[in-house]
């Protein structure tokens, strides 16, 4: 049997380079199973490894796409951990936006029916990065203030709304004054305006209190904001380089405050965790996805025949993420 894929033969710009192709359907071997899928995700990271700059690369011609979710629909033999109908991630090392691939059943990532599939099919990547930016890089108290720029992101809103469960106090940057008030209604405690000179006057925002933690995925004069409000022995966390403009070394912040400047990347970190650490973060997510402390908005969905147009509306403004679906 065939089924449908959206592939790229060459590394390059995503609209010049996918294709949907028809490939072949594969059959589970002894000890997997099949995953078709439900919904996957289209993610910044996802241009990187279309365009070659990520830091971990598909073997040509490749699959698109990190992140999903499906439901299990094929056994192969000797599998009896896992039935049928089971909701579970899908498996994003061999591309997501396929119709279905294949997956030893020991690495499943069973996903509890009660988080909706929507939610689900983007919970994988930013979610779990959210989840260690705060509670595995700084030992963080409750009251303790963070700082993060891209607010209106997934992982920026995901850090608001868990940020507010741990009993945490945040400040988010963003670029676009109509997201102030969505950003406070998901439990941002405070929404500053990038290029206003807020640093300046981030202690009276905190009243005093000291910022612990910065959390950047822009770089450039966004970067350079948040060392400049961090604390004395403050760390700041780079994830991401959203525009690519190079920081300027903070050297009098490093000498005199103490500032820290470290990185952090959750596909690196996942492989060090391994499975069973995975699923421990994972539970958390689901945990907070479950009850409703964790939600974050959808913008569209899009079907498969439909790629370039999803790829076109991730691209622009926006609050919430864009799906594809076969």
């Amino acid at each position: 049997m065939q089924q449908f894929a959206i592939r790229h033969h060459s590394f390059g710009d995503p609209s010049e380079v996918l294709k949907l192709e028809t490939i072949d359907q594969p059959e589970p071997k002894a000890g997997e199973v099949r995953v078709r899928l439900e919904a996957a995700a289209v993610n910044p990271s996802d241009y990187g490894m279309i365009g070659g700059s990520y830091g971990r690369l598909r073997e040509l011609p490749a699959v698109a796409g990190r992140e999903g979710v499906g439901t299990v629909d094929a056994l192969g033999a000797g599998v009896d951990s896992v039935s049928v109908g089971t909701r579970v991630r899908f498996p994003g090392e061999d591309g997501a936006w396929q119709v279905s691939a294949c997956v030893d059943a020991s690495e499943l990532l069973i996903v509890p029916p009660e988080v909706p599939v929507e939610q689900a099919a983007i919970s994988f990547i930013n979610p779990p990065t959210a989840y260690c930016l705060l509670k595995k890089m700084v030992d963080l108290q409750p009251g303790d203030w963070i700082l993060q720029n891209a607010g209106n992101s997934a992982v920026g809103l995901s850090v608001i709304q868990m940020a507010k469960a741990f009993g945490l106090k945040t400040i988010s940057q963003v670029r676009r004054e109509e997201l102030i008030a969505p950003l406070e209604a998901m439990g941002a405690d405070h929404v500053v305006m990038e290029g206003t000179g807020w640093a300046k006057g981030v202690s009276e925002i905190t009243r005093g209190a000291p910022i612990r933690l910065a959390l950047n995925s822009i770089g450039g004069e966004s970067a350079t904001d948040q060392i400049k409000a961090l604390s004395d022995g403050g760390t700041q966390v780079t994830f991401g380089g959203m525009v690519g403009d190079k920081v300027r070394f903070p050297t009098r912040f490093l000498i005199f405050n103490d500032v820290r400047m470290v990185g952090f990347w959750w596909d690196r970190y996942a492989r060090r965790l391994g499975h069973d650490g995975v699923r421990e973060v994972m539970q958390a997510v689901f945990a907070m996805m479950a009850d409703g402390t964790l939600s974050l908005p959808i913008e569209s969905q899009y079907p498969f025949s439909e790629y370039g147009l999803a790829i076109k509306h991730a691209n622009q403004p926006r609050l919430g993420k864009v799906l594809l679906v076969p």
